[in-house]
């Protein structure tokens, strides 16, 4: 459904050098910075799957999701999404997808949505009978019925996304970009909107590719994920990869009880990090837990001492200062 080849995309941006006298002398010569957005991505998706797209801020995700959309120009490379190449921006092509992006809106601001629901239906050419099934359904699995009439600028940040995924799926999209959909929502609205992606996914089996810095996203919906860092994909495969990595640590978390406590003591095994509450944190090597257990006992009384799995953004962290070499071994 989705084939990137060496996909690269080069800003020039102006660098203004400081002061008056500096904008004078921009007038007549002017020093430019070219920064590398996305570097030779290369990637395919099948129709139907669920991929994350990761990377920390400035990684280049929404670049390439605005590239696909044909809303930015590649520098090179090519892209086809359904046969279509976004650059074209055909109006076959703008009917297969949709874009939403977390922190842009579509709908008009002083109108109540059912109202940019009208206006996307006239824009879209759809059939009176689709619409009016679609949109029941959509308002339905998203349980908005009685915020339909609402004016959007009074709607909350969750109501107001689940709006706008409403109004990206009108038209049935073959393939859908999200980018940060759930991004300041608070825990419940994060969990419905995952619940209402996850349900579309596998009724319709529309092709998504979902950027977002929240790691619940992607471990509840995603199987596999891309990664890309400073603009180079660092990763492509299984999250369950990325995840076993973590299976070789485990995060031992213990307070002493008082202050006969060795002050200075370190593992036989592991890191140790000491926190301002005093608790301590261990991250310690799978087949030495059971070790350092006894290690941490025999040293004095501890208070509430726990074993956790490293959590997933640990180990995306982890990936993305050591490449794709650390989630590979």
């Amino acid at each position: 459904m989705i084939e990137v080849k060496n996909l690269t995309r080069v800003f020039r941006t102006y660098k203004k050098q400081p002061g008056l006298w500096g904008g004078v002398k921009g007038l007549f010569k002017r020093d430019f910075e070219e920064t590398c957005a996305a570097d030779n991505v290369s990637f395919r998706i099948e129709a139907g799957e669920f991929v994350g797209f990761l990377g920390p801020n400035g990684a280049g995700k929404t670049t390439t999701l605005k590239m696909l959309s044909g809303l930015i120009i590649p520098t090179s490379g090519t892209a086809r999404v359904a046969g279509f190449d976004p650059t074209r921006r055909e109006s076959a092509y703008r009917r297969l997808f949709a874009l939403v992006l977390g922190q842009k809106n579509q709908l008009w601001w002083d109108l109540p949505a059912i109202e940019s629901f009208y206006l996307l239906r006239a824009i879209y050419g759809l059939p009176a009978d689709q619409f009016k099934t679609t949109l029941a359904e959509l308002v339905a699995l998203l349980s908005v019925e009685k915020k339909l009439n609402v004016m959007v600028r009074e709607l909350s940040l969750g109501e107001r996304m689940k709006m706008e995924l409403i109004a990206a799926l009108l038209h049935r999209p073959r393939v859908l970009f999200l980018d940060e959909p759930t991004i300041g929502l608070d825990v419940m609205s994060q969990k419905a909107v995952r619940e209402f992606l996850r349900d579309y996914n596998r009724r319709y089996q529309t092709t998504i590719l979902l950027t977002s810095h929240y790691m619940a996203d992607i471990s509840h919906l995603c199987e596999r994920v891309i990664v890309i860092d400073h603009g180079k994909k660092i990763y492509d495969g299984d999250l369950d990869r990325i995840a076993g990595a973590g299976a070789r640590q485990r995060i031992i978390k213990f307070k002493p009880r008082n202050s006969s406590f060795p002050p200075d003591w370190q593992p036989a095994y592991g890191v140790c990090k000491v926190c301002d509450d005093g608790e301590i944190l261990l991250h310690v090597p799978s087949e030495h837990v059971t070790a350092v257990c006894s290690q941490i006992l025999t040293q004095g009384a501890v208070d509430d001492i726990t074993i956790q799995d490293v959590p997933l953004e640990d180990i995306i962290t982890e990936l993305f200062s050591r490449g794709v070499a650390a989630a590979a071994k």
